[in-house]
């Protein structure tokens, strides 16, 4: 048993208490001083449930009562006005955060740097809607190829001389990483019956030192037309007509001899230089005139192993080089150039 005094000073204290609670409550300035003071007065291991330790110590069921009524109304209060300051200081805080996170939508937005597209692809999809608006259709071949298809059914027989400009990279004895889109050339023929007019765009590679005007990974545009009594002129007419339509129709075109196994007669395709139109310079090494590719009727060796009769149809095909066209209408004196990925001359040609 306590004295009986005890209760009188158990209700004073639960009372201090309570005063002292809603005076921390509100003089709190923000949430988080206020969960210290919930805490502090109705946690587990609050000050006023202290106070009912003295419980059991008490002399009757009414002073235990009456100890409890008091105890329980305090945490009453105390959680009512907890509960009301919180949603005063959310209030006056979430203005705040609104106030201070507020966004002017007349302002101008971040700018975002927008990429650029490739001179070269720029160049490759130009070529590729000219050939389609006069009738060709686009297909592709496997970078990785056989040998078969890259030299052999190409008139390039294992020990043909040819071969040395066109070494490339080898993935075992039989396969290697093609250096023409010519392979095309036979599988097209092989899955396809004449009328045929396809370009095969695509990259190619070759196993040489790279400089100003040669890479050992380049683009490369082939083009292959097969039919009854096609002839040089058409050839020489079809790619006049593309580079005129490409660099200008004031540009210059001829055609000069020359050999491709694959084709029988031949010719490189040149166009009159940009820097002196034709009269001679560095740029063009005092010859007036700019490589462009190669071309000529296909071989009828080429013709029967692609399964078509030489006798009933002829053909011709052609290499262009989009890096080469894109160096020229770009002026742009290193090839090299074009690999580097370096933003600032690539957004020259946006």
């Amino acid at each position: 048993m306590i004295d009986e005094r005890a209760i009188d000073e158990a209700l004073r204290q639960v009372e201090q208490l309570r005063a002292e609670a809603l005076q921390a409550i509100s003089a709190a300035e923000n949430t988080s001083r206020l969960e210290e003071a919930r805490i502090r007065f109705t946690g587990k291991k609050s000050v006023l449930t202290a106070v009912m330790q003295i419980m059991p110590r008490l002399r009757s069921n009414d002073e235990r009562k009456t100890l409890g009524a008091a105890v329980n109304a305090a945490k009453v209060e105390i959680e009512t006005a907890l509960e009301d300051r919180r949603l005063q200081l959310g209030r006056r805080e979430l203005e705040a955060r609104l106030e201070a996170e507020r966004v002017d939508v007349t302002l101008p937005g971040t700018p975002v740097q927008r990429g650029y597209q490739h001179p070269t692809l720029q160049t490759m999809r130009e070529l590729i809607d000219i050939f389609r608006q006069m009738g060709y259709a686009v297909v592709e071949g496997p970078e990785v190829e056989w040998d078969l298809y890259n030299f052999q059914l190409l008139n390039f027989p294992p020990d043909h001389p040819a071969r040395d400009l066109q070494d490339t990279f080898y993935v075992t004895d039989d396969m290697l990483l093609r250096t023409q889109t010519s392979p095309a050339q036979i599988r097209v023929m092989r899955e396809q019956r004449p009328p045929i007019r396809v370009i095969v765009p695509g990259l190619v590679y070759r196993d040489e030192a790279e400089d100003a005007t040669h890479l050992s990974e380049f683009f490369q545009i082939e083009g292959l037309a097969v039919d009854t009594n096609i002839t040089l002129a058409d050839l020489k007419g079809t790619l006049t007509e593309v580079v005129q339509r490409f660099f200008g129709r004031e540009r210059g075109v001829r055609f000069r001899p020359h050999y491709f196994p694959f084709t029988e007669p031949s010719a490189e395709i040149d166009i009159s230089c940009f820097a002196c139109g034709g009269a001679g310079c560095r740029s063009c090494g005092g010859e007036g005139w700019l490589e462009l590719g190669g071309a000529g009727m296909v071989h009828p060796i080429v013709l029967e192993n692609g399964g078509v009769d030489p006798e009933v149809y002829s053909g011709f095909a052609f290499g262009l080089g989009p890096d080469r066209f894109t160096m020229m209408r770009g002026n742009i004196t290193d090839l090299r150039l074009l690999r580097h990925g370096d933003v600032r001359f690539l957004e020259q040609f946006n």
